[in-house]
């Protein structure tokens, strides 16, 4: 009865945490087309991306947190949680990098351990391993470069605001790339690991 149960709870799909989680989902098309309307002749809607980052980032907190309080943690949350934080991150760099305020080589960093990340996900599942848990140096990561994004919209303006947010902004955004990649190699290193074992065990 109690593993009927568990099984239940890891399969449900509307819970507080996944809506919270596909809700961020629904922001990140928002997210871009309102970084993006200066580009395009729009009026600059930089207050209202900023204010649908830090909404992400508050039901990012949440959806987790209730997750594990209400034993709500499912195996929809495991996809939606990682697959939005990665989802904002490349709606922000190219919404950044469009715009010039990110330079293009930082750019080019994020997205090459994003792409080290997919092929070691077809690895895994190659072999028939499921995609990696998201860890908290993972996590780390994520909550600097979701701290130093804003920080470097909010920095192209003028103002002692906008001087203080780019110093901010680039320590986050130094920060988040150094454990950004830094997970990325220990995922490297566990889906070799469990590559080999499972060479060795046939």
């Amino acid at each position: 009865m109690e593993v009927q149960e568990t099984r239940v709870q890891t399969d449900r799909v509307l819970t507080i945490p996944n809506i919270l989680s596909m809700a961020r989902l629904v922001g990140v098309p928002l997210f871009l087309w309102l970084i993006l309307r200066p580009v395009f002749g729009g009026p600059n809607s930089d207050g209202w991306a900023l204010l649908v980052l830090m909404l992400s980032g508050v039901s990012d907190y949440l959806d987790g947190k209730l997750a594990r309080r209400w034993n709500q943690i499912s195996n929809l949350g495991r996809l939606l949680d990682p697959a939005a934080d990665r989802l904002y991150i490349v709606s922000t760099l190219i919404g950044l990098t469009w715009r010039e305020i990110l330079p293009l080589w930082l750019t080019a960093a994020l997205f090459a351990r994003e792409l080290m990340l997919l092929v070691m996900v077809g690895i895994l599942r190659r072999h028939g391993y499921p995609p990696p848990q998201v860890n908290f140096l993972g996590k780390a990561a994520t909550f600097n470069l979701m701290y130093a994004f804003p920080l470097l919209l909010l920095s192209d303006g003028t103002g002692w605001l906008s001087s203080l947010a780019e110093v901010f902004g680039w320590a986050f955004a130094g920060w988040g790339t150094t454990l950004y990649w830094w997970a990325g190699i220990l995922y490297v290193v566990q889906v070799r690991r469990l590559v080999k074992a499972d060479t060795a065990a046939d």
